[in-house]
Order: structure tokens, then C-alpha cells, then sequence
């Protein structure tokens, strides 16, 4: 064993000479319960408030998007023609310069 003078205060401290009895298994289960319950209650909270601030957040979103959606709304309602298509140049064409429009 270590014999230095220097002991350390876990070795003074009281060891428990029988094991727990059984109110204090009962007490201990109690309170673990208790814990078990306070903890479901705060996550519950929790998510009712990340819930009600994601939703309070897409309706802020939706209000001040509203004036764009309407615009949007209006420009496929007018007579535009949209032309869809694709383009491919060829790399060994030359270029060719438009004329000046006048």
C-alpha cells in the first residue's frame, strides 16, 4: 500500500457498511419519476413553443410576401408570350457580328 503522508479527503470520507433499504430504493424510484415526468412536461413545452414560433414565422413570411405573389400573379395573367428553347453554338463555327441596329 502507499504510505504517504498526504492522504486524500476520500479516504476519510463514511463508506456505507449495508446496502440501501428499502425506503430509500422507494424514495430514489420516486424522485427518479418525478424527474422522468418534469422532464416529458419541459420538452412538450418545448416543442409547443418552437410549434407556435415556426408557424408565427411562416405567417410573417407569407404577409410580406404577399404583394410579390400578387405581381407574379399578374404578370402570367397578362398577354405575354413566353418562349421556352434551347441554344447550342458549335465551337468551330466562326462569329459573326449583327449589324448595328438603327
Amino acid at each position: 500500500m502507499n504510505s504517504d503522508p498526504q492522504s486524500s479527503p476520500f479516504d476519510q470520507a463514511p463508506r456505507p457498511s449495508q446496502p440501501p433499504g428499502l425506503i430509500a430504493k422507494l424514495f430514489a424510484l420516486l424522485l427518479s419519476a418525478a424527474f422522468l415526468v418534469l422532464a416529458f412536461m419541459f420538452s412538450l413545452v418545448a416543442l409547443a413553443v418552437v410549434a407556435v414560433g415556426g408557424l408565427a414565422l411562416w405567417g410573417w413570411l407569407w404577409w410580406k410576401t404577399r404583394a410579390l405573389r400578387k405581381q407574379m400573379q399578374g404578370a402570367t395573367m397578362n398577354d405575354t408570350q413566353i418562349i421556352e428553347g434551347e441554344f447550342v453554338r458549335h465551337q468551330d463555327e466562326p462569329r459573326r457580328k449583327l449589324p448595328p441596329q438603327q
